[in-house]
């Protein structure tokens, strides 16, 4: 819920930088009418005058459609082409539209071409941008020469004015790429937390359920080859393979629910009994006092993959189970005998997920065997 409200707010500060944008960018748009309005007002013939209004009207309507398209990166590739041919298509009508308007006496058309010059970062990349810039400029030239006007101020206006326009319009719109980017970038980390999580969560259920279900298949196993000899001893083998399903169900429910707190202790008793319960000969070391929570829960972890490992893999007679702290390493080593060829190694499924949660944690876990001695070592940071 915490991620959805600053998503919320992070949605809604880009909303209100978009229009902050779109309403800078406007002023664009109001230099492309009002400008060229004072050369319709100066404009005796009704006739032109009209034509001229009607130019430049449409000449800012399709300004503004490429505009919008520039600051909305939802918008369809195809609407945005569409309001690109539009524009090029309403600058080629302006010329004789808007082109005689005032002819010698205000460079009506001229303003238009700094617009356009204005929005070329706009809507194509540098190259396309200057072509842009250069067919204006001719553009200009031809129209001052056409209505009788100053060639040296059709440039100056269409050059000199377009190029600051096109300055600030591009550094405006760099600036609400980067918030784009900037917003897309929180989206990504949101995603990926997301994951790291959905991940901790999978390490964790594996933790708890791959521990009790190897044992419970152990124990069913033993029970039904107890059935035929011992029916007594089967029948409380079948009983504790009952109390283990339900412990384990219960072990997930708080998983899932987020209340599952690890007491080390308790782990350490729970591995050990069961270990015991298989025939084998199990010493625990008692652990520190006031392990750190973060620690405690990774040590768990290991501890219980170590155990699973052990009585899967191995047909071990003990097992040693030592827990010290040393400085700001807490180191947990699990020692069995039995192993054999096919046990686990550094490379199995289960130690890989637990290497990869040390590690996050800044710990560490390594594995070696020494003829059928098999020792499992985990050390993981605590605070000093």
């Amino acid at each position: 819920m915490a991620q959805q409200a600053a998503g919320t707010r992070a949605d809604e500060r880009l909303r209100r930088a978009r229009m902050a944008t779109l309403l800078s960018l406007a002023t664009g748009i109001w230099a492309s009418l009002l400008l060229p309005l004072v050369g319709i007002t100066r404009e005796s013939d009704p006739t032109r005058a009209t034509l001229g209004a009607v130019g430049v009207a449409v000449f800012a309507a399709s300004q503004a459609a490429v505009l919008y398209a520039a600051v909305t990166p939802w918008l369809a590739d195809r609407w945005r082409r569409l309001s690109q041919v539009g524009l090029a298509v309403v600058a080629v009508l302006s010329i004789p539209l808007v082109g005689p308007v005032a002819a010698g006496g205000w460079p009506t058309w001229a303003w238009l071409g700094a617009s356009l010059i204005g929005m070329a970062p706009l809507v194509v990349r540098l190259p396309g941008a200057l072509v842009v810039a250069t067919v204006t400029l001719v553009a200009a030239v031809g129209v001052a020469v056409w209505t009788g006007g100053s060639v040296w101020r059709f440039l100056v206006v269409a050059g000199g004015v377009g190029t600051g326009v096109a300055a600030v319009n591009w550094l405006q719109v760099w600036f609400w790429d980067l918030l784009v980017e900037a917003r897309a970038g929180q989206a990504a980390q949101a995603r990926l937390a997301a994951a790291e999580e959905r991940l901790r969560f999978a390490r964790d259920v594996h933790d708890v359920l791959g521990h009790s279900l190897t044992v419970i298949a152990l124990k069913a196993e033993l029970a039904a080859r107890l059935a035929p000899v011992d029916a007594e001893r089967a029948g409380r083998e079948a009983a504790e393979v009952q109390r283990l399903a339900a412990a384990a169900l219960s072990e997930v429910r708080e998983t899932v629910h987020g209340y599952r707190a690890v007491d080390l202790g308790d782990q350490l008793a729970a591995v050990a009994g069961v270990l015991r319960s298989c025939g084998v000969r199990c010493t625990v070391l008692p652990p520190p006092a006031e392990l750190p929570a973060a620690a405690a829960s990774d040590l768990a972890a290991v501890l219980r993959e170590a155990g699973t490992n052990v009585l899967r893999h191995s047909r071990a007679g003990w097992c040693r189970i030592e827990i010290v702290r040393e400085g700001d390493l807490a180191r947990m080593t699990v020692t069995n005998d039995g192993a054999g060829d096919h046990g686990p190694d550094g490379h199995s499924n289960g130690l890989r997920g637990l290497t990869d949660r040390l590690g996050a944690a800044g710990g560490r876990l390594r594995v070696r065997r020494a003829e059928d001695v098999f020792t499992l070592e985990a050390t993981v940071p605590v605070a000093p």
